[in-house]
């Protein structure tokens, strides 16, 4: 499932985290009665009107508004809980400050609204006025509820994104199968969007050694289409062995400038340099060189398989990742050398009486296989520029798989859950 399909249903499963919003001295959390996964399963449906103005929409211009109905064909009445989400065409994800929103009661109980980011895209929820979000309307059997919406494209609309579809649904169990809708907006300038790609190619034994005990690989990216992506970049190296301790002892390393350089990080959590802001696809293709090795104090004690995955994000804003590459390398612990056996004496042919000693021999053992490697500068940071790719250094990358809500006109926070995204395709 690509990751903008996932994002189309708020994650509400059990392991969603929870985000509050403190407003005014309180905290809101959303009810864990509608902690659930999926909006279809209910007898609600939803229609939306034709915008006005209809044409396309501008950075920081005009905004459109269209009607939302809900209609209810059952014979008892049913609660709705509204949740829109903004899906645009390209690679950026969507920070809250990147639409505008406006929810006005047409044929319903006066209502507020809130706007946020959810399992990285733009939402927009509303609810009855005074109350908080996660309390919901009662649309009336056989009856239905209209609200005028009204969206707009902020200043900071990303430019390496073209158009704006803005799905209406919502986050409990409450529609038909075929309750949604839906409607895309053109944006002015037009721009063709495009994708993120990311891959790695095939392990190879490390530069100057044959043991399997450290192996090397690139990661090589790019982005198509038009626009730039407006903010730093970061990539988040994740390395995981059948169980937690595998990763105990091993040492990753990137080449920056010619040169080793350790990454940061906790064991098997490592952060690479970043991208800078304007990459696109004039940047062409960019690559990593990376290397995997196995300490000599590692805990492993045979050939183990590892997953290698890297996700690229926004440094600041929506920091949710937009793409991601996978790949598995296998390694094990060098094999020692035997020492040298010492050389047996020779019997002496001297017609001496006393035979004359051999020299003395003493056994050396050769270094232990795997423990020499090219020349490594080891920093322990990240500072500086990758040669040919771009980047530079950022910690504490994804630190929280949502962001807390921006509200509008009052307090608002839902729970969001993380999701990987697999690269664009």
């Amino acid at each position: 499932m690509s990751a903008r399909t996932a994002a189309r249903r708020p994650a509400f499963a059990a392991a969603a985290t929870a985000l509050v919003a403190a407003v005014a001295g309180t905290v809101l959390m959303q009810p864990a009665a509608y902690a659930v996964p999926a909006e279809e399963g209910g007898v609600l449906k939803i229609s939306l009107g034709t915008p006005a103005p209809s044409g396309p929409l501008t950075r920081g211009g005009a905004a459109s508004t269209f009607e939302l109905t809900v209609t209810n064909p059952s014979d008892k009445a049913a609660p709705f809980h509204p949740w829109i989400h903004g899906l645009p065409a390209g690679p950026s994800q969507l920070r809250s400050e990147d639409l505008s929103f406006k929810v006005e009661a047409v044929d319903a109980p006066a209502t507020d609204s809130a706007v946020g980011q959810q399992d990285g895209g733009w939402q927009g929820l509303f609810h009855p006025q005074g109350k908080k979000v996660g309390d919901g309307f009662e649309v009336p059997a056989k009856g239905k509820l209209s609200w005028k919406v009204t969206v707009g494209l902020g200043k900071g609309y990303p430019t390496n994104n073209g158009d704006l579809t803005m799905e209406a649904s919502t986050y409990a169990r409450e529609l038909a199968s075929d309750g949604r809708a839906s409607l895309t907006f053109k944006t002015d300038p037009a721009v063709k969007a495009g994708k993120f790609t990311s891959a790695f190619t095939p392990a190879t034994p490390c530069e100057g050694s044959t043991g399997a005990d450290c192996r090397e690989f690139d990661l090589k990216y790019r982005a198509s289409g038009e626009g730039t992506f407006d903010t730093d970049l970061v990539t988040f190296l994740r390395i995981g062995g059948p169980k937690p301790a595998d990763t105990d002892g091993l040492e990753v390393r990137a080449r920056v400038d010619g040169t080793w350089r350790q990454l940061k990080g906790e064991s098997g959590n490592l952060e690479l340099l970043r991208i800078a802001k304007g990459f696109g696809a004039a940047s062409g293709e960019r690559s990593v060189r990376l290397q995997v090795k196995l300490d000599p104090k590692a805990k492993l004690t045979q050939r183990t398989e590892f997953d290698v995955t890297a996700e690229f994000g926004h440094a600041e804003g929506n920091k949710v990742p937009f793409a991601s590459a996978v790949t598995k390398i296998q390694l094990a612990p060098a094999a020692p050398t035997s020492p040298s056996p010492s050389p047996t004496p020779k019997p002496s042919t001297s017609a001496s009486a006393s035979p004359s000693p051999s020299p003395s021999t003493t056994a050396t053992a050769t270094a232990t296989a795997g423990t020499t490697t090219t020349t490594t500068t080891t920093t322990g940071g990240s500072s500086g520029s990758l040669a040919a790719t771009g980047a530079d250094s950022r910690t504490g990358l994804f630190a929280a798989l949502s962001a807390a809500l921006i509200a509008a006109g009052g307090a608002a926070a839902w729970f969001g859950a993380r999701r990987r995204k697999a690269t664009h395709s």
